[in-house]
């Protein structure tokens, strides 16, 4: 993949885990660089499906996904996954410790630029209350570890990347605050405001505070979108449907 700018579309996708069970047909969408699409819907509507296409640990039955305009079929996995920071749901830790797991995506990066994106994740102060601090050994289940601290040190990686210009041009935030308290998640939200801003980015998530700022919410039912606009267009909606239905 070459000079990817964030742009992305994608026309007519089709996808099922099983051939007699489709989940997204024609799923169709141009995302413009620096745009905030949030994906909401309930569980096993197509929202981590759909993440999956992106990244292509599944390829599409039907239909293309293009990035910078190039078939995300026609280039290489590596390159593909190079343009994307994300954060998930689901933590991952390795073996190591708490510096070096947040140091997994920039191994030359030095402490005080680790440290610098512990504190932008607001996980500085629970790291330095383990018992060696930074130099803490984890282990791959993170014992001893709450979710919510694991989450941070997940978030601590994106913001390491972030610090010297390198963050790729999109992200994926996949319930990435779902473990965080919600005083902290507030705090977290403004970092990734400056995450965010100027690279693409999809978010996936339940809780209003998280999608209300996104360019484009779009509302997932049995892999089709059924509600696409602003967090105020679908406000409208909705009170135009509860009108007509004679509710008030």
């Amino acid at each position: 993949l070459q000079n990817c700018d964030g742009t992305m579309e994608l026309s007519h996708v089709k996808f099922s885990y099983v051939p007699s069970r489709p989940l997204i047909t024609d799923f169709n969408l141009k995302v413009r660089n620096g745009q905030k699409i949030a994906i909401v819907g309930p569980t096993g509507c197509g929202k981590t499906t759909l993440i999956n296409l992106l990244l292509r640990f599944y390829d599409v039955d039907g239909g293309t996904i293009s990035v910078t305009g190039q078939n995300i079929s026609k280039v290489t996995r590596d390159s593909l996954r190079a343009c994307y920071g994300m954060v998930l749901q689901e933590t991952w830790l390795f073996t190591g410790t708490v510096a070096e797991n947040i140091a997994y995506s920039r191994p030359d990066a030095t402490r005080e630029e680790i440290e610098a994106a512990a504190k932008a994740a607001y996980a500085d102060g629970f790291i330095r209350r383990l018992p060696k601090g930074y130099d803490t050994v984890l282990t791959e289940d993170g014992s001893g570890l709450s979710q919510g601290q694991k989450q941070l040190l997940c978030i601590a990686r994106v913001m390491l990347g972030s610090e010297n210009g390198e963050l790729p041009p999109m992200l994926i935030l996949d319930e990435a605050t779902s473990s965080i308290d919600t005083r902290t998640e507030i705090k977290i939200q403004s970092a990734f405001a400056r995450l965010m801003n100027g690279r693409t980015s999809f978010i996936v998530a339940h809780r209003l505070s998280t999608i209300q700022e996104a360019d484009v919410i779009l509302v997932m039912k049995d892999g089709h979108i059924i509600e696409q606009g602003t967090h105020e267009e679908l406000l409208k909606k909705l009170s135009a449907i509860n009108v007509g239905a004679g509710k008030t």
